[in-house]
């Protein structure tokens, strides 16, 4: 039925079965947008599925996949490029979580003013229609592939998109946490599930070094994937991160900031993990694949096509458990991603314009709302040309206000035009490096061939992503600088306020009576900078800071070091 065995369709029914009660259940606790936003009631291991879950979906494993098939092991920093970003997240969590704010945007209004917040939750907004995209699209090609082509990927698509919207709606992220410790354990089940059996069929990791490529099997590949590349959009994604409007909720839903620390990057080191096993199936895919005459097929389809090869001849039942695995890693993402826009689009668009209404209008307008991005989410993710392709925009999209916010948070120079300026000048930048005059242009120049400013993909000409990177964060943060210094400085009350959230730590059970404010009473510890000049605010760390900080990169050498001991 629907090329899956009757086990397969019992394990998928029960599963959406399970995780559409739980997040109606959910729902019982949501009385205000608080509890549907952002409830801050959550302990480390919730925290921990939550920011795996909502950072990890199926779309990331075809990319990796796909991206090792065609590149060799070199395909996993399109995951791994956040990877040396991870142990900033120690630092990160505790920052957003002394915001004491319900969204990013809070944050941007008070650095900077209402219409910088209104630019996040447009840039927000249009992040997450295509990371929805990219992620059904994803999974679109999982499930055409994992069923031979008889399971209709629309249908199933939505299906997924019905289920979660039902469960996110009602429950918010109160559901969203609960439900994603349930698709964590499954994404990691999926992850891992094809590997053990496809490297059996190709004789081993041993064997790969003599069936494939020796350039598939190097970490860093001369051709795209070199260390400059893995450097540049490493830093990108350290300068975007902060303005994923869900990163709110995975560092700042814990009851206490180390919480949030321990939540954000643990579950983004167990992400780290199961990228290996992606990677790795992706590049024995290229053995396996060839000896099955099947060398030709689309990468995207790859990761799906294994599963179709492997499961079902395995046990009844198990391809199933592989494609609710599959789903559950996009349902997690995407009810988290929903539940921050709306939270975006009522907090910072719809209650400004409306005041004094009744919590209960506005939690209902933000139940609405949420429908929005899902509906343009699909929409782009039957526009899109492949899953490879929409990932790195979404790359691109989050940084361009992170350097606003970077800037903003550093330097008290920085202004609201600074940082309308920085945004505007970076999007125009990334939109230059795409024009076809812009790129002959630069292929012109003498040192284009030594510095390699210029890549060819498929037969097209294009500026090499990690320069296309420089070009609009640098004209971006220049762009800032220059504005700031010719505009009115923002009012020393209004960045005092701001600077003493970043420096005043959590106290348990304390509550804060509106966003962005310290609680009664509270009064912010003295700055101890660790740059002593007047336009910087950068403070010397605590000790809590420093160890969670080394652990990290701890954790990531480990990582790298298990991944080469692996490959070779």
């Amino acid at each position: 039925m629907l090329g899956l065995h009757w086990a397969d369709l019992l394990t998928l029914v029960g599963y959406f079965v399970l995780v559409t009660a739980l997040g109606i259940w959910a729902a019982r606790g949501v009385k205000n947008m608080a509890d549907f936003v952002l409830p801050r009631r959550f302990g480390k291991t919730l925290m921990v599925f939550f920011t795996f879950g909502a950072g990890t979906h199926s779309d990331q494993a075809v990319s990796v996949a796909s991206k090792s098939y065609t590149n060799g092991v070199s395909g996993i920093w399109y995951q791994w490029l956040w990877l040396f970003a991870t142990p900033f997240y120690w630092p990160i969590a505790a920052m957003m979580r002394r915001f004491r704010a319900l969204t990013t945007a809070d944050v941007f209004e008070l650095r900077y003013d209402r219409s910088v917040a209104v630019l996040f939750a447009i840039i927000g907004l249009m992040l997450y229609t295509v990371n929805i995209g990219v992620m059904l699209r994803g999974s679109a090609h999982v499930i055409e592939a994992s069923t031979g082509g008889s399971l209709n990927a629309d249908l199933a698509i939505a299906v997924m998109t019905v289920l979660f919207v039902v469960y996110g709606i009602a429950g918010g992220l109160h559901a969203a946490v609960l439900t994603d410790f349930i698709q964590g354990v499954l994404t990691v089940t999926f992850s891992f599930a094809l590997l053990p059996f496809l490297l059996d069929a190709v004789g081993g990791l041993a064997a790969l070094h003599h069936k494939i490529p020796a350039d598939k099997l190097t970490l860093v590949a001369p051709t795209e994937i070199s260390a400059f590349y893995v450097a540049v959009i490493a830093f990108n994604g350290l300068v975007g991160i902060v303005t994923q409007p869900h990163v709110m909720g995975c560092c700042a839903a814990g009851r206490t900031e180390l919480d949030g620390q321990i939540g954000f990057m643990g579950g983004n080191l167990l992400k780290r993990v199961c990228t290996i096993a992606w990677a790795l199936t992706g590049v024995a895919a290229i053995a396996y694949l060839a000896e099955q005459g099947m060398a030709d097929i689309n990468p995207d389809n790859v990761f799906g096509e294994i599963a179709y090869q492997f499961l079902p001849k395995i046990l009844p039942g198990l391809l199933g458990l592989f494609l609710a695995g599959l789903l559950a890693s996009v349902m997690s993402s995407c009810d988290a991603f929903m539940i921050s826009t709306s939270g975006l689009f009522t907090e910072n668009i719809y209650k400004p314009l409306f005041p004094g209404r009744s919590p209960k209008h506005y939690l209902l307008i933000a139940r609405v709302s949420s429908l929005f991005v899902v509906v343009a989410g699909v929409i782009f993710a039957y526009r899109l040309e492949g899953v490879v392709a929409g990932l790195e925009i979404f790359w691109k999209i989050g940084p361009m206000l992170g350097i606003a916010f970077w800037m903003g948070l550093f330097w008290r120079r920085m202004t609201a035009v600074g940082a309308w300026a920085s945004t505007l000048v970076a999007f125009g930048v990334w939109w230059l490096t795409t024009k076809p005059f812009f790129i002959n242009w630069v292929d012109s120049l003498p040192f284009a061939d030594d510095w390699r400013l210029i890549f060819i993909r498929d037969g097209e000409a294009m500026i090499y992503l990690p320069w296309q990177m420089i070009f609009y964060l640098s004209t971006g943060a220049l762009a800032g600088v220059c504005a700031s210094l010719i505009s009115r400085p923002t009012e020393s009350t209004k960045l005092d306020r701001f600077y003493a959230l970043v420096r005043t730590p959590i106290t348990p059970g304390e509550t804060v009576e509106a966003p962005c404010t310290l609680p009664k009473g509270m009064t912010a510890p003295p700055a101890r900078k660790l740059i002593p000049l007047q336009s910087f605010e950068i403070y010397v760390p605590s000790p809590q800071m420093w160890v969670g900080f080394v652990v990290g990169w701890l954790a990531v050498a480990l990582l790298i070091a298990t991944f080469v001991w692996l490959i070779s």
